[in-house]
């Protein structure tokens, strides 16, 4: 039984993200119709799921992105979230339009805590204000989000700044998502992928951002022996059980295929004391650069040597 269905209602996009896993698709692909969108979500709730995102590409530019939240709040779905580049955030009116639908959870993505470094990564020159100002505007309209900052080489010791801008336009909770290298991101990894040694020191220090100010924060894709001491904001942990409505076909369940085929273990992680919960890396990372990095958590030597400083 899923939990969750994540329903992927096309792939247009009007963000040209380098770290982009979608590939072609947005070429290549045309927006599903409602009535196939329509039959996911009751197969969905049939399947017991009591959550949908709505998702893509960019699902804001779907026509029918309207009918598809109404039609999920009338269905019975309890949780209905837009996941988003944010840009189209900025719009009261359409806001509004979602919101009056069902949907009672955003999900913008920043990437960046200036224009700069977000439009550079999003290749979408204005996007940073756009998606700032969504922000703003769903706090003001008393609406719950959640925003993904995807980590890249580009961005990696600004994350704190994100995380205090974060802080400043009340999200309820932010994530940073080691960048999956598939796709637009598999072509760019070359020079956009950062070693998780040079990144860990800068996520943890954004993440104490968020743990003082009292925000749910959390990592995605960076395995438990790079996160010590941080070990209750690994999102694995807590990722609900999803059915994904893909491109062309139905992923049944998403966490057995991050670990079956997404995820990769290494030649010592049979070692560690988190094994039996951590997922590993995306198997991309370490054919990029290897398993050096990641050295087995042996928890009661931990724990012994706290004791003894």
């Amino acid at each position: 039984m899923s939990r969750r269905v994540d329903l992927k209602v096309g792939f247009r996009c009007n963000n040209y993200c380098h770290f982009c896993v979608q590939g072609d698709k947005r070429e290549r692909l045309p927006a599903k119709e409602p009535a196939e969108l329509y039959r996911a979500l009751e197969e969905g709730r049939a399947g017991g799921a009591t959550g949908v995102v709505i998702t893509g590409g960019e699902p804001t530019l779907h026509k029918e992105i309207v009918a598809i939240a109404r039609r999920a709040r009338e269905l019975g779905y309890a949780l209905i979230q837009v996941q988003s580049n944010g840009r189209t955030f900025c719009y009261e009116a359409f806001c509004r339009r979602l919101i009056d639908a069902g949907v009672n959870e955003f999900g913008p993505s920043l990437h960046g805590s200036t224009p700069k470094i977000h439009d550079f990564l999003t290749g979408a020159p204005g996007a940073f204000l756009q998606t700032v100002s969504g922000i703003r505007l769903l706090k003001t309209l008393g609406q719950r989000v959640i925003t993904n900052s995807v980590i890249t080489k580009t961005n990696y010791r600004d994350l704190p700044d994100l995380a205090r801008l974060l802080v400043a336009l009340g999200a309820d909770q932010f994530q940073f998502a080691y960048m999956h290298m598939s796709g637009r991101a598999g072509e760019n990894q070359r020079w956009l992928a950062a070693r998780k040694t040079l990144i860990e020191p800068y996520v943890k220090k954004a993440l104490d951002v968020g743990i003082a100010a009292g925000r749910t924060v959390m990592t995605e894709a960076i395995p438990y022996c790079r996160m010590s001491g941080y070990e209750d904001y690994v999102a694995e942990r807590i990722i609900p059980d999803t059915r994904i409505y893909d491109a062309d076909c139905v992923i049944p369940d998403y966490t057995r295929a991050r670990v079956d085929e997404g995820k990769a273990r290494g030649p010592r992680c049979a070692e560690c004391d988190w094994h039996d919960v951590c997922e590993g890396p995306w198997r991309e990372y370490p054919e990029l650069f290897g398993w050096d990095e990641f050295v087995p958590v042996r928890k009661k030597a931990v724990a012994a040597a706290g004791k003894g400083s």
